[in-house]
């Protein structure tokens, strides 16, 4: 099944007029014809079943005909707070099989050992709404605006916190002491580690060192080991 995504669409909605890009793709690429169905989603659980009125390269409409609600395949909520990677193709590596493998909320979180601060959000957004619909997810993870970490720790949470980090201190594997079907924040550092006021930071703020295995993992490594840690624990 194709998948596409607008943001906008409701279930009041009666009607869809796609933009330039996606018009091409459909009529050109996919070689659709009016009558044929188009499935939308707004990625927030909805699935749109829709019929196209007007085929055309530049801007194809479709007639909405039905709509369908769906639950997450997953029974937690997932937050990962991680600091960007100095290559931005790393960093979108995470954001696309991070997304496949199934999380709620991703935030950027500028550290003292940080070597990327500005990152290109309306690319990153793309990159997980790609991910999303190649995987048929009609929930879409949320993606925050980058902070410090500072900021970060200042925030309200809920359910389990962890902080993931190198230092030689006494920590447990993530996957041991993960609680099924619980809310969860993980903390994830640069390729420089955490600096040492930073862990102690987060543990003023409640948060629990725990390791990813024995090797030393790259940023956007740790981020996919933490997700699919979360995901195998609540199969």
């Amino acid at each position: 099944m194709q998948l596409f995504f607008n943001s906008e669409i409701t279930p009041q909605t009666k009607q869809v007029t796609f933009d330039k890009t996606e018009s091409r793709h459909i009529v050109r690429v996919l070689r659709k014809n009016e009558g044929d169905t188009i499935f939308i989603t707004n990625g927030k659980g909805q699935l749109f079943t829709s019929e196209i009125a007007i085929t055309s390269d530049k801007k194809c409409l479709v007639n909405i005909k039905s709509v369908e609600n769906f639950k997450k395949h997953w029974n937690y909520y997932l937050h990962i707070a991680i600091a960007p990677t100095k290559l931005n193709d790393r960093f979108e590596w995470f954001l696309e099989k991070a997304t496949e493998i199934g999380i709620d909320e991703i935030t950027p979180i500028i550290c003292d050992h940080s070597e990327r601060k500005v990152l290109k959000t309306d690319r990153m957004e793309k990159i997980i709404h790609s991910a999303a619909k190649q995987s048929l997810k009609y929930h879409f993870p949320k993606l925050n605006e980058p902070i410090s970490l500072k900021e970060f720790l200042n925030s309200s949470f809920e359910g389990q916190l962890f902080v993931a980090h190198c230092e030689e201190t006494d920590k447990k594997l993530l996957k041991s002491i993960l609680i099924p079907n619980t809310n969860t924040t993980i903390l994830i550092g640069p390729e420089g580690d955490f600096s040492h006021n930073e862990i102690e930071q987060s543990l003023n703020r409640n948060f629990i060192p725990v390791s990813l295995g024995e090797s030393r993992l790259r940023t956007e490594t740790a981020g996919i080991v933490a997700v699919h840690s979360v995901a195998f624990v609540n199969e």
